[in-house]
């Protein structure tokens, strides 16, 4: 049974819903296995056995890998950016932030470390050979900065931060850390410099605390 067709006048392909199901569980596990084993590492026979599904459904749906990893690269973003989204939009204290802290060590710690940022470990792959993943990792990353700078605003605006604290440039330096936190995670299979490296940066943070 066909998994899609052709609107007629149009190029445009129009999916069935066995073919969305089909083309979801094919970036599901690209996604993992990227994730895992890496981009490049990760070859279009693991993601068709890994999925279930034919050369030929693969190739209905996705050209080529690179298409693939374009796909990857969207899912990955909203899902990384709708869970930041969840666990800032609340953050109204320095506890709050500490606790956003805390879970994402937490969940670190539960893979000792391994494996990094699902965004992070795409860019380093990535960005310097493919300008698409690159500008899409770019806008994914800039999203997440402003979430940080958006909750630091609201801090100060509270009175929780001093009226001198740069949410601009202390948004910039704790997602900096954080990720570099999650690449010291990954080369030690520890979440301890994750942790070290976000505590310091919360602690400059801090630094501007009202009394």
């Amino acid at each position: 049974m066909p998994e899609g067709d052709t609107v007629p006048g149009t190029s445009v392909t129009r999916r069935t819903p066995r073919g969305l199901e089909t083309r979801s569980r094919i970036v599901d596990s690209a996604a993992k296995l990227f994730y895992v084993k890496g981009v490049n590492a990760t070859t279009l026979d693991d993601i068709r056995l890994a999925s279930g599904t034919s050369k030929s459904q693969l190739y209905n749906h996705f050209e080529d890998k690179l298409a693939l990893v374009h796909a990857v690269i969207d899912v990955q973003s909203k899902f990384v950016l709708a869970r930041e989204e969840q666990r800032l939009r609340g953050v109204r204290t320095l506890a709050g932030l500490r606790r956003w802290r805390d879970a994402l060590v937490q969940a670190n710690a539960l893979q000792d470390g391994s494996y990094g940022c699902a965004l992070g470990t795409m860019s380093i792959e990535l960005s310097d050979n493919d300008e698409r993943s690159r500008q899409a990792l770019n806008a994914s990353f800039d999203a997440w900065r402003r979430m940080l700078v958006e909750t630091l605003t609201r801090l100060r605006a509270l009175g929780v931060l001093a009226e001198d604290a740069d949410p601009q440039r202390l948004g910039t330096g704790l997602l900096a850390a954080l990720q570099g936190g999650y690449v010291l995670a990954q080369n030690a299979h520890s979440s301890e410099p994750m942790a070290v490296a976000l505590d310091m940066a919360l602690d400059h943070i801090e630094s501007f605390a009202r009394d």
